[in-house]
């Protein structure tokens, strides 16, 4: 008889405790929500792609009657995850009938520009678009960067934007057909560090060069330092820079007209020595003709002696003589002409 009272009590107190439970349960969806609190997980650097009145909207899509038991909490919570900015969402009821809402958005490792279009990275390698409402301050990638490079690029920023050095010169990454370029603040060079492997190694020898060539250069002087190579540093001199005498002589947009100048007044000048040269043999050639002219008056007086034919003659000789000497004179002026007209 003790047995039966026992289960027939406990039967008793079950049935009271499901019924006030029907009842509260009953009670509470009828009430209605009284408040919706969003919660943003957020980290160092806060982020604000998602708008809280936004989720709210949503909220009340949900939830049109605004009852506690109206609410369809898997199918919000689904729908808040579909938000690109959104990482993870969790969606939960109090049981003094407020609604909560934890929301972990995405964080941006870098911003990647590819065939025109901008978007965002996160540190799983995920794409999301960009915010008209924030802009995350993040480093900017360029060039035809595969899905697959992704969490390797992410890593690669990770490691600049912990180290004081890196995050003072490199502002931005570019890669070139296969090749990675970091952009510098300093100058107007790139850091030629080829593909993603050895990183580590490629920072160093890049501030190894700094610490011990570069703090005493111009910066604008380089165009590219290349550090992809094993224990050694390639550098390419800036053509548009003014010390760089033998790269500005090839640079398309640089005027040469001035060194191309002088080597023409040189070429001038050449044949005019050469002039001076031919002329003093000629003279020379006028003074020994000048002086054989009293041995031929001299001849004359010889001959007068005699009155004979020959006297008329002589003038001719000497009248030969000097048409000779004017031909050659003629022609040497000839001669002359034609040297200063080459």
């Amino acid at each position: 008889m003790k047995n039966k009272w026992r289960i027939l009590k406990i039967l008793v107190t079950v049935v009271l405790f499901g019924f006030l439970l029907s009842f509260s349960l009953k009670r509470f969806n009828n009430a209605k929500m009284e408040n919706v609190s969003i919660n943003m997980n957020q980290t160092k650097t806060p982020v604000y792609f998602v708008d809280e009145k936004d989720i709210k909207d949503l909220v009340k899509q949900f939830n049109p009657t605004k009852k506690i038991g109206d609410v369809k909490i898997p199918e919000l919570e689904k729908k808040i995850n579909e938000i690109p900015f959104v990482d993870s969402a969790n969606v939960y009821m109090n049981l003094n009938g407020n609604l909560n809402v934890d929301i972990k958005q995405r964080i941006p490792i870098f911003r990647l520009n590819k065939n025109g279009k901008d978007f965002y990275v996160d540190e799983k390698g995920v794409e999301f678009p960009i915010s008209r409402n924030f802009s995350y301050p993040c480093m900017l990638v360029m060039g035809d960067v595969e899905a697959s490079e992704y969490q390797e690029l992410g890593q690669l920023v990770e490691k600049i934007d912990k180290d004081d050095f890196s995050k003072k010169y490199f502002i931005g990454i570019k890669k070139e057909k296969d090749n990675y370029n970091l952009l510098t603040s300093d100058g107007n060079y790139k850091v030629e560090i080829g593909d993603l492997d050895n990183i580590d190694f490629k920072v160093k020898g890049f501030k190894t060069f700094v610490e011990k060539y570069l703090v005493y250069q111009n910066p604008n002087k380089y165009k590219k330092i290349s550090v992809k190579y094993n224990n050694q540093i390639v550098t390419t001199l800036n053509p548009y820079f003014k010390e760089n005498d033998s790269i500005l002589r090839n640079a398309p947009k640089i005027e040469i007209a001035k060194p191309e100048e002088k080597p023409t007044q040189l070429l001038a000048s050449v044949p005019a020595k050469t002039e001076t040269k031919k002329a003093e043999p000629k003279l020379e050639s006028k003074k020994e003709i000048k002086k054989a002219e009293p041995k031929k008056s001299e001849a004359k007086k010889e001959t007068s002696k005699p009155k004979k034919v020959e006297k008329k003659s002589e003038p001719k000789k000497t009248s030969e003589k000097k048409k000779e000497t004017s031909s050659k004179s003629s022609s040497d002026k000839k001669k002359k002409a034609k040297v200063v007209v080459e």
